[in-house]
């Protein structure tokens, strides 16, 4: 067995700056520190107590994830993470599903999007990691566009047809900074008069882009588009593109979409559980929730930022949606759980809850189409 603590200061250097980049992506809060700005946000403003009491709308109109010039999360306030704890993680603990990961496979995605086009209703394509092509009638929305690989990781899911066959998206949604939700190289390939919506912020990504029709969100905000409504709503997470500014110079969020067809979709994006999805499922009737669900192992790393299959279906469950469909799997190995884990094991947790007839399978590439009743079904 390879002895993963014989490091020679090359190699200590080489995976401390990869820390720095796996920080940007998962759940490191301060690389370079570990000063809590929830609690600084907190001091006068509003006690824990306080914060529990108010609705989510209350908690958006007070603004208080609004910390000077930072934002911070009023769902899961706790210390700071930083490189010593996630370098623990990615060279010390222990993996208990290694064993697994030869059962991984390559697939390469193929979408049919001569049938995509034809179908008039609403419809929903999985792209690969957390990037969807959602069709409303006669608008494209995409949502957390990446095409390519990322970093030094293993791409499972490559693209097996060039970006000018897809549908150029009316609307791009991006749910938050982390890279592997807003990529420059795949937003720079889509044409420069796409919409970009966006949480508040992120104006340093967008400096360097051809991109300049964009529009930010606080919580509860909308956008219309004739009868197609997109709202961000608050999700417990966090954000950061550049460790050495830390974390959440820019806001992140959910989505919740309200379609022309008259189908409601949910965009969770990634999110940690918290105690508020009851009061999101009543916003409106959800048709279809989609969960980020991968990236959830360890639980003692991850469970502040990513759901696990449990929560997932917890949160479902209270989100009183008509059917959950997951995405984030399969592309990235970015937690320590295989990529193919997360259907097998969202599957189990909705059989023990007896909400199985509500999980909707979508492999990569394929389509889910909702008929004139708002029935869907795959192709």
């Amino acid at each position: 067995m390879k002895n993963r603590k014989a490091f020679s200061r090359r190699s200590f250097i080489s995976h401390s700056l990869r820390a720095g980049a796996w920080a940007s992506l998962l759940s490191a809060r301060s690389v370079f520190g570990t000063r809590d700005i929830s609690m600084t946000a907190r001091e006068g403003k509003l006690s824990a107590s306080r914060l529990r009491s108010l609705s989510l709308r209350e908690l958006s109109e007070k603004k208080v994830h609004h910390a000077g010039g930072r934002f911070w999360n009023p769902f899961t306030p706790h210390e700071g993470r930083n490189i010593w704890r996630l370098l623990y993680w990615k060279l010390f603990s222990k993996n208990k599903f290694e064993s697994f990961y030869p059962e991984e496979r390559v697939r390469p995605v193929r979408v049919d999007w001569r049938a995509v086009r034809k179908h008039a209703g609403c419809s929903v394509t999985f792209l690969k990691h957390a990037c969807v092509m959602i069709k409303d009638i006669d608008k494209y929305l995409l949502v957390d566009p990446v095409f390519d690989g990322l970093f030094w990781i293993k791409d499972f899911t490559p693209l097996e047809f060039g970006i000018k066959e897809m549908p150029q998206p009316d609307h791009v949604l991006l749910t938050h900074g982390h890279f592997d939700h807003m990529d420059t190289d795949s937003l720079s390939v889509l044409k420069n008069n796409i919409h970009v919506i966006t949480p508040l912020g992120y104006g340093g990504v967008f400096k360097d882009l051809e991109i300049k029709n964009r529009t930010q969100l606080d919580w509860f905000d909308s956008y219309r588009d004739e009868r197609l409504q997109i709202m961000l709503l608050p999700c417990n997470h966090w954000t950061m593109r550049n460790p050495l500014v830390g974390p959440n110079r820019s806001l992140w969020g959910s989505f919740l979409i309200k379609c022309k067809s008259g189908i409601n979709i949910y965009i969770a994006g990634d999110t940690a559980y918290f105690d508020r999805f009851k009061e999101l499922g009543e916003v409106t009737p959800i048709d279809l929730a989609i969960f980020n669900l991968g990236a959830y192992e360890p639980r003692w790393f991850m469970a502040r930022s990513h759901v696990n299959p449990e929560e997932t279906a917890r949160a479902f469950s209270e989100l009183n949606a008509r059917h959950l469909l997951i995405v984030h799997w399969g592309t990235f190995r970015l937690g320590d759980e295989p990529v193919h884990f997360p259907p097998r094991d969202i599957a189990l947790e909705m059989k023990k809850r007896g909400l199985l007839d509500h999980l909707i399978h979508l492999d990569h590439g394929r389509t889910l189409h909702y008929d004139g009743s708002g029935n869907p079904s795959i192709i």
